[in-house]
């Protein structure tokens, strides 16, 4: 009959409950030994976590800087392919040397341009050989691409990432064009160059504008050969200080190839 009194609701297990004539102290001072472990475990997950958001954030930006900067191509002008920028991508201490082999790549183009025009002037005066309007064509679109694929978009690189494979395609490619500018600045008759012999035979034979023009194009291929010959042996003084040698290179191509050959980072 005793059961009927008691509450059905009542767990079938023991309280525990706190003894009311225990002594405080010994309650207090367990407290206090467990509280300095436990503080530190959340500070240190509070710092856990700090950090990995700290990371993420830093992630999002830089993702963030890196479309703001580099979100579309921007080179060349009239038909983008590539981005390009020294400001963005070269390193400050960097920037004025690709700046200059910047330029002397605009000016090649300038040259070849002037060349072609020299060439048509010479052959309506009536001078020329059969083979200098067809050269002077066929140097412009083809040095004026090869030139920047070959060795300037190298040497972009080179500065950019800092790495040997693109230093020595670079000095391979810049040491033919040095070549060829050599070879356009001394002008030989029926190869299309608007050099020092043609400029020559043009003023003795009267073809004064034609002359004009040669003079232009030839102080052009003499820029590009002392020019090219300056950042050539500057850029070459660089690579040895900064270590770069060829079984770097050769190490870089066996690893990554030229897959990032217009990447960046």
């Amino acid at each position: 009959m005793s059961r009927l009194h008691e509450n059905p609701f009542a767990s079938s297990t023991p309280s525990v409950v706190d003894n009311p004539f225990d002594d405080p102290t010994t309650a207090t001072s367990a407290f206090h030994q467990q509280e300095p472990g436990s503080a530190a475990a959340r500070q240190a997950e509070l710092d856990r976590r700090e950090r990995e958001l700290a990371a993420r954030e830093a992630q999002l930006n830089q993702r963030a800087d890196h479309i703001r900067k580099h979100g579309r191509n921007n080179f060349p002008p009239f038909f983008p392919l590539i981005f390009h920028s020294i400001k963005d991508e070269i390193p400050e201490t960097h920037q004025e040397t690709v700046t200059r082999i910047f330029q002397l790549w605009l000016v090649l183009e300038v040259t070849l341009i002037v060349n072609l025009v020299a060439m048509i002037f010479v052959k309506i005066a009536g001078g020329g050989d059969s083979g200098d309007l067809g050269g002077a064509i066929t140097y412009l679109p083809i040095i004026g691409v090869l030139s920047f694929l070959l060795w300037y978009r190298p040497v972009y690189n080179a500065y950019m990432k800092d790495q040997s494979l693109y230093f020595y395609i670079y000095f391979f490619f810049c040491g033919w064009h040095l070549l060829y500018s050599i070879y356009m600045v001394i002008g030989i008759p029926g190869t299309g160059t608007a050099g020092i012999i043609t400029t020559v035979i043009s003023f003795q034979k009267g073809r004064i504008v034609a002359g004009v023009l040669c003079v232009i194009a030839c102080t052009g291929w003499t820029i590009q050969t002392a020019g090219h010959a300056f950042y050539y042996k500057k850029t070459w003084d660089y690579h040895t200080q900064a270590g770069h040698t060829l079984d770097k290179a050769k190490g870089e191509l066996a690893a990554n190839g030229a897959k990032s050959y217009f990447s960046r980072g």
